[in-house]
């Protein structure tokens, strides 16, 4: 199967300050969901690291730091190079699962990597990066996010510009973590398949990061996909509404809700004595049945978001899990054609459809 975001590289920098040597992932690595045993584990042939950086970085250090990211995957990939392979094309992924490698893709998550500059975008293309998420937790000054102020109401005529850059250089345009306004006007205006690398379905679970059912009701039309994520708080929306009461007591300790650090330092409070509504596998396959039947069998995919979550469903709890969710679709009698475009075909056509012939 191919997933479409896995924020490892961003946990080794944080855990082990983007050092190779200090943490083997040949071998398993505690504190991680994602190592390479378990990735074979989990039957991963293909996966896109995401080159993340946090959105509050000021411009040339958002780029700065993403390029040090793109290294870090870049010499992952070299230093691993009997189980992963760099992949720039589909045809590049198909080549790898013949070879027994794992095809490593690069997506960058969020827009704030390129500080406004086409020619940065061009470069970051030039190396290796094959998606874009336009934003990430903030608002850029040419893209509204999700889960930020939405001054623009959409995008301005330079967010049109890099989704038209976008188009014709042959980089997937992700729509995880945009305003539901972007993600009509993206659709609308853009000229491939458009993808979300890691969302859900908004009506199973009301989070601003899920996919609303009529902007997945546009994606037969533009041949774009949804890769659903296994974050709790995007699957339950009891388990949603307990992480919103945890960021509310974060403010109310005078920390910044936005932090990362600060919530999950509240997360392992509140998981000894008042822990949230468990989530499982069988959640995750109900928003996977919802894409598809909203969308259509040619628009669903996986994009597990491990990595960036410190939590995930109880049977979901790494990358060597995603046999249970198979086991759970097939139990619900998914045919062998149709867990075949879930796993890889999707997303697959979705990359050749964006490669400029």
């Amino acid at each position: 199967m191919i997933d479409g975001h896995n924020d490892l590289p961003w946990e080794m920098r944080r855990k082990f300050g983007g050092d190779l040597a200090a943490a083997d992932l040949a071998d398993s690595v505690p504190g991680v969901h994602t190592d390479i045993p378990r990735l074979r584990s989990g039957g991963v042939s293909g996966q896109f690291w995401s080159v993340y950086v946090p959105s509050t970085l000021p411009g040339p250090e958002a780029v700065s730091t993403t390029l040090e990211q793109i290294d870090f995957v870049h010499r992952m990939i070299q230093r691993y190079p009997d189980d992963l392979v760099l992949a720039l094309t589909a045809d590049e992924v198909r080549a790898a699962a013949t070879q027994g490698r794992i095809a490593s893709m690069l997506g960058m998550e969020g827009g704030h990597s390129i500080d406004e500059s086409l020619a940065v975008l061009r470069m970051m293309f030039d190396l290796g990066v094959r998606y874009m998420t336009l934003t990430h937790n903030d608002s850029l000054s040419w893209v509204d996010s999700a889960t930020d102020r939405q001054p623009l109401g959409g995008m301005n005529d330079f967010g049109r510009s890099v989704v038209a850059e976008m188009n014709r250089l042959g980089m997937i345009v992700d729509l995880s973590h945009v305003s539901t306004e972007v993600m009509r006007q993206a659709i609308d205006v853009g000229t491939r398949p458009v993808m979300f690398s890691h969302s859900s379905a908004r009506a199973l679970c009301d989070n601003q990061r899920n996919v609303p059912d009529d902007v997945l009701v546009q994606l037969p039309t533009n041949g774009g996909i949804c890769m659903v994520a296994f974050v709790p708080d995007f699957i339950l929306a009891s388990h949603h509404r307990w992480l919103e009461q945890t960021r509310q007591m974060v403010a109310s300790d005078g920390h910044d809700p936005r932090s990362s650090r600060a919530v999950d330092r509240m997360i392992e409070q509140r998981l000894r004595d008042d822990p949230p509504p468990p989530v499982r596998a069988a959640d995750v396959a109900d928003h996977i049945e919802h894409v598809r039947d909203v969308a259509g069998i040619d628009h669903v995919g996986i994009g597990g978001d491990y990595g960036g979550s410190s939590l995930m469903p109880d049977d979901l709890n790494d990358v060597s899990s995603y046999p249970r969710l198979f086991a759970e679709l097939e139990r619900r009698d998914w045919s062998r054609s149709e867990l075949d475009k879930l796993r890889r075909g999707n997303v697959l056509r979705v990359m050749h459809d964006n490669e400029v012939s």
